[in-house]
């Protein structure tokens, strides 16, 4: 506790909770990468139906459909039920789907035999993670925002996405030990991987899903949250323990002008606010990043590494994401979201820009690996957390849950519709793919350029003036 009775402690291991919900939206997110290969060979070997490449788009992708609806409900589910119980029943979807995933026979259809009622089966267990997904991207950084003093929300609403490329970064380190303990050759690999490694990679997130069930029993509900509810009196004692008793008794009266002030309909501030938050989701997907999270083995096979190569170029590229989300977190409070949201725009437009190049000209290797290192980097310092820091934090409290959950939804519809189409469109043009993420890029900068707000240190009851104003 500091000198002003901050207890930044206390305030920490709540974050520390919050954001293993980032660490397994990124783990169930990219889980995939280092399955999706011997998916398509597991599938293809169905005797009752083709498993064509549209097919595998969908089976690679199907989660995110989970993420549409947990995205669209968490909406009704934070204000209805409160962001803790949402944040729990987000972890039991997610143990579901991991325990699901690994064995989608259920006991119910033969084990091991591919088979179309096996592949629904399996996208089912696969959905019912992305809804757990879908409901932790919208409510872990609302959580966060509600719970944070204001001059370092951007901070720890940016460890959320710390914690996500973290997620990615252990299950690319998992798929790479599993995949290289099933045998001792190459081939052995393979055919071990068909078998059981894309299972045992699903079964891996069981672990963490359980643990952060566990642990959010130990976290308080938001002071926002508890004031809507009018349970004054819980909210003051965990304002107080987390800014000090004077700090914590002005921020609940704060918090109780804004919410008293009316109970607002969802276009109450006009509909720019909701346009802006839904581009914004829409556009840090437009710009392609998933497609090298979730195919990042397959891109670099692609661009000629194989094997156990293309796996530890992907983790080389994990730690680079992190090392490029931690000058986010720690620069987002200082130079504000808007300038390094345009920076990031602009490397990631010149990443896809030279990939695109490089694939017209059938230029393979460590140039076109350089490249992608350069646009994930952009993107982990920018659109990454920033996104959803101004996801968090944009909206009026009064509207917040609503318009966070369609801005959520907008996020993963746009991420579906991306990560699909992705196999269908690289068969078409590898070099016409990127160049369509390259055009996406210097929109995203021109949109924030123009339309966003700076939001750098206002506090969440700020926002309710600056949308009036605008």
């Amino acid at each position: 506790m500091d000198r002003n009775g901050q207890n930044r402690a206390y305030l920490f291991s709540i974050v520390l909770i919050a954001i293993i919900g980032g660490l397994l939206f990124g783990y169930d997110t990219a889980v995939i990468s280092g399955a999706e290969q011997a998916l398509d060979t597991f599938f293809r070997g169905a005797s009752d139906f083709t498993y064509t490449k549209l097919l595998h788009g969908f089976t690679a992708s199907s989660a995110l459909l989970g993420c549409i609806i947990g995205g669209a409900i968490s909406g009704v589910l934070s204000a209805s039920l409160g962001r803790k119980k949402s944040l729990l029943i987000a972890g039991v979807l997610l143990f579901v789907s991991a325990i699901g995933s690994w064995c989608p026979e259920s006991g119910l259809l033969p084990y091991g035999e591919p088979s179309l009622k096996l592949l629904v089966a399996f996208n089912i267990y696969r959905i019912i993670g992305g809804i757990g997904v879908g409901l932790a991207s919208a409510i872990c950084p609302m959580y966060i925002s509600e719970i944070s003093p204001a001059n370092i929300r951007g901070t720890l609403v940016s460890c959320n996405q710390f914690a996500i490329i973290f997620g990615m970064l252990v299950v690319y380190f998992v798929n790479y030990l599993i995949r290289n303990n099933l045998a001792d050759t190459q081939e052995g690999i393979q055919a071990a991987m068909v078998e059981i490694g894309w299972r045992r990679m699903f079964l891996s997130e069981a672990f963490p899903a359980g643990a952060f069930f566990l642990l959010v029993f130990l976290v308080p509900e938001t002071p926002r949250y508890l004031v809507m509810k009018g349970k004054d009196t819980e909210a003051l004692k965990i304002l107080s323990r987390i800014n000090g008793a004077e700090e914590g008794s002005r921020v609940l009266a704060e918090i109780k002008d804004n919410i008293i002030e009316k109970k607002e309909r969802l276009l109450a501030y006009g509909a720019g606010v909701i346009v802006i938050g839904a581009l914004l989701s829409f556009f840090q997907q437009a710009i392609g990043i998933n497609v090298v999270l979730y195919y990042a083995p397959r891109i670099f096979e692609n661009l000629g590494a194989s094997g156990d190569a293309s796996m530890m170029q992907t983790i080389v590229m994990g730690v680079v994401n992190i090392i490029f989300t931690l000058v986010a977190i720690f620069t987002v409070d200082k130079f504000g979201r808007k300038p390094l949201l345009i920076i990031g725009s602009a490397g990631m437009m010149i990443g896809m820009l030279a990939l695109s190049v490089f694939s017209f000209c059938n230029l393979i290797g460590i140039g076109a690996l350089v490249f992608i290192i350069i646009y994930t980097a952009s993107f982990m310092m920018s659109w990454g957390p920033i996104c959803w820091v101004l996801i968090s934090e944009i909206f009026p409290n009064t509207i917040r849950s609503q318009a966070v959950a369609i801005a959520v939804a907008v996020q993963w519809v746009a991420n579906f519709l991306v990560s699909s189409t992705f196999p269908t469109l690289s068969a078409w043009s590898v070099g016409g793919t990127y160049m369509i993420y390259a055009v996406m890029s210097l929109l995203s900068a021109v949109f924030v350029w123009k339309f966003v707000p700076e939001t750098k240190g206002k506090t969440l009851e700020d926002m309710s003036a600056l949308w009036k104003r605008r």
